[in-house]
């Protein structure tokens, strides 16, 4: 297709640096497709990226909610890990290569530095008590920051060995953290520390793990799939959601998130293949890989994705069954999701080198 730029009248006097810089703008956005820049034109509701593929998805689509970049800089090199703190009202992530968490405040929009350096921190999340649990890759520890200002390590490694990285958290009700350990910070000095042995299992096998409450023992749940990556429990907490991304690194992997039955609030039983992140885009399948995931109140997984492109790239949302029943479309990868917000009805989403979010008619299952 080929596109003739006009000069209009209104730009006659314009220079023509500035004319050219501005048409150069406008050209990245056409080939990125929407533009999300402080002069992007209005959104025509209902908003066309938040779309239903099955008509179960229509109850949580709101006519007047467009899908908004809070925050986009071109130093930020790889957002991940939100947590929505509801005392503070602010949405926290980490830039894992930067270094850094920042902060995105509720009143006002503002965003600032909440903490750096941060342990190449990955996900992040509140206990029950207000407090923030935080996965680093660089020291490849799981921590806890204090009231006080000072850090507990909660768990920095599993039979006498290091962790590989550890990347997302969780909290159950009973004060237990459960989390992750695909090892990716552990493969890069980009994100962490890089295992001097180039395995793609640097320190140990890829697992999951619990670390006790009552006790501060630390517990593998499962080691069942390639490459644990997000997690998330059911409404009820009786089953969690994982997400395997071990296809990154291993020719077996399957682009899926699993299933388990959590068993007596410590264990897991019953391993299940729940989602295929296979699907079809103009007309060809293909697949993506999930990394953070979340729950609502029906249910419902919304998990992020990315790796393949446009049309695909977002958040897909997944109903009880396992089906794909909607989708939010970002024109970047989206490395995580959660719920935030006064009513917890609104989705946050890191997206490479921004912040987004959306209004949706549903609310968050869990406190982040």
């Amino acid at each position: 297709m080929n596109h003739t730029l006009t000069i209009p009248p209104s730009m006659a006097k314009v220079g023509r640096r500035t004319f050219l810089a501005a048409a150069a703008t406008t050209a990245v956005s056409i080939a990125l497709g929407r533009d999300y820049g402080e002069n992007a034109a209005p959104v025509r509701y209902p908003e066309p990226d938040v779309r239903a593929l099955d008509s179960r998805f229509n109850k949580y689509k709101l006519g007047n909610s467009p899908i908004r970049r809070l925050y986009h800089s071109k130093d930020m090199l790889w957002a991940e890990g939100p947590a929505w703190n509801g005392v503070g009202r602010y949405l926290l992530w980490s830039d894992i290569p930067n270094d850094v968490q920042l902060r995105w405040l509720d009143e006002d929009g503002h965003v600032s530095v909440f903490r750096s350096p941060a342990g190449n921190s990955n996900g992040n999340t509140f206990d029950y008590q207000g407090r923030q649990i935080s996965c680093q890759h660089g020291p490849r520890n799981v921590v806890r920051y204090e009231y006080d200002g000072t850090v507990t390590v909660l768990a920095d490694g599993y039979n006498g060995k290091s962790f590989n990285a550890p990347n997302d958290a969780v909290v159950h009700p009973n004060g237990d953290i459960w989390f992750t350990d695909p090892g990716y910070g552990g493969l890069m000095n980009y994100e962490g520390s890089r295992a001097e042995n180039g395995s793609t299992q640097p320190y140990q096998k890829e697992a999951v793990y619990r670390i006790d409450s009552k006790t501060g023992s630390l517990h593998q749940v499962t080691d069942e799939i390639f490459k644990p990556n997000g997690l998330c429990f059911s409404p009820d907490y009786k089953t969690l959601y994982v997400a395997d991304t071990g296809a990154s690194h291993y020719a077996d992997a399957s682009k899926s998130i699993y299933a388990w039955n959590v068993v007596d609030e410590s264990r897991l039983s019953g391993r299940r293949a729940f989602a295929s992140m296979e699907m079809e885009v103009g007309g060809k399948t293909v697949a993506g890989l999930a990394d953070g995931i979340r729950a609502d109140e029906d249910g419902n997984i919304w998990s992020s994705a990315g790796w393949v492109g446009a049309g695909y790239d977002g958040v897909h949302i997944f109903s009880l069954e396992g089906e794909r029943i909607g989708q939010i479309v970002l024109p970047e990868i989206c490395s995580n999701v959660c719920f935030g917000g006064p009513k917890r009805n609104r989705l946050f989403m890191t997206g490479s080198q921004s912040l987004y979010a959306v209004y949706v008619e549903t609310r968050g299952a869990h406190i982040c």
